[in-house]
C-alpha cells in the first residue's frame, strides 16, 4: 500500500515547470465561486470537444455500440453534454484535490452511508464499486470524508503526477493500493477494510471473460469482482457520484449493499455486475467516461470495433 507521499526536491527539476503551472492554475481556478468554476469548466469541454478529434471519434463509436437503438439526433446529444462533462471534470479534479472539507460539504450531498455501517456492523470488508464517472475524483473525496478507506489506482508513469495525485486521493481515504497488488486487496478486505474498485473498463484480454455489456454482446469484462468477492467473503457495495442540474452542486449515492453476490462462475459474476454498473451509469449517462475505447478487446479473430 501506498502512504501519504513525501515530496522531493526533484519534482522542482524544469522539467516539471510546465505541470506545475498547470497546477497553479487549476488551483487559482478552484478559489473563484463554484458558480463561475461550473461555467468555466463548460466552457473548456466545448473548447475540448473542437480539438479533441480522436476522442470525439471514439467517444461517439461507443455511445453507437452501447445504445444502438438511440436515434444518431439522441446520440449526440449525449456526445455533446458528456464533453462538457469533460471540463466540468478537469475542474471537479481541482476541487477533490484543493477545496478544504468545510467547502466540499456545502456543495455536496451523500445518501446510504447506511449501506457501509451495516456491512461494517455484519465485521465484512466493503468492495466499494466505484464507476468511471468524470466525476470520479470528486466522488472518492466525498466518500472519505464520511468513511474513509483505500483507493485502488494506476501509478502514473509521471513523477509529478504520480505524487500529485497520491497526495490529492489521500486527503480524505487511508492509502492507495496499486491495481496489480490483488494480494494487498484482499487481505485488507478481510480485514474490514473498504476498498474502491472500477470494473467498468476494458482491461485487456487477460482476466477478463466476454459477457453483455450495454448494446455489445461480448464485452470484455474483468473477472476482479469476482475473485475479490471470493476470495475475500466482502459485501459489494455501488456508489454513483453525480452533478446536478445547472450548477446546483453535487450528490453521492451509495446503493444498497449486496451481502451475497453472485459467484458460482467468473461469467455469471461479470454478468451480474455489468448490469449493476449499466443501472448505475444511467443515473448518469453524460457524465460517464465515454471517451475512452471501453470495447477494443475483442475475442480472437474478430474484427476490432474502432
Amino acid at each position: 500500500m501506498t502512504n501519504l507521499p513525501q515530496f522531493s526536491r526533484a519534482l522542482l527539476h524544469p522539467r516539471y515547470w510546465g505541470i506545475w503551472f498547470g497546477i497553479g492554475l487549476l488551483y487559482l481556478i478552484t478559489l473563484l465561486p463554484y458558480p463561475v468554476i461550473y461555467r468555466l469548466g463548460r466552457g473548456l469541454g466545448k473548447l475540448a470537444r473542437r480539438f479533441m478529434k480522436r476522442r470525439v471519434r471514439i467517444t461517439r463509436r461507443n455511445l453507437e455500440l452501447a445504445f444502438p437503438h438511440k436515434t444518431a439526433e439522441e446520440r449526440e446529444v449525449y456526445l455533446d453534454k458528456n464533453f462538457e462533462s469533460v471540463g466540468l471534470g478537469l475542474m471537479e479534479t481541482g476541487i477533490a484535490w484543493f477545496w478544504p472539507t468545510w467547502r466540499i460539504q456545502r456543495w455536496c450531498d451523500v445518501s446510504g452511508v447506511d449501506q457501509i455501517h451495516a456491512v461494517q456492523e455484519a465485521k465484512r470488508g466493503v468492495l466499494l464499486i466505484g464507476i468511471h464517472f468524470l466525476t470520479l475524483e470528486l466522488g472518492a473525496r466525498m466518500f472519505g470524508m464520511n468513511t474513509p478507506g483505500i483507493g485502488v489506482y494506476r501509478p502514473n508513469d509521471n513523477p509529478l503526477l504520480d505524487w500529485l495525485q497520491t497526495w490529492g486521493r489521500m486527503r480524505s481515504n487511508k492509502s492507495m493500493i496499486d491495481r496489480k497488488d490483488l494480494k494487498g486487496m484482499i487481505r485488507a478486505l478481510k480485514q474490514g477494510e473498504i476498498i474502491w474498485y472500477a470494473p467498468d473498463h476494458d482491461y485487456g484480454p487477460r482476466g477478463s471473460v466476454f459477457v453483455p455489456f450495454f448494446g455489445v454482446d461480448e464485452a470484455a469484462t474483468t473477472m476482479g469482482t469476482y475473485t475479490l468477492a471470493r476470495m475475500s467473503g466482502a459485501a459489494i457495495v455501488p456508489m454513483v457520484p453525480r452533478r446536478k442540474p445547472d450548477g446546483k452542486g453535487y450528490e453521492l449515492i451509495i446503493l444498497p449493499a449486496e451481502f451475497s453476490p453472485p459467484l458460482e462462475t467468473p461469467e455469471g459474476t461479470a454478468i451480474w455486475m455489468n448490469k449493476i454498473i449499466e443501472q448505475c451509469i444511467m443515473m448518469a449517462p453524460e457524465q460517464y467516461m465515454w471517451l475512452h475505447r471501453r470495447f477494443k478487446t475483442r475475442p480472437e479473430g474478430v474484427p476490432a470495433r474502432y
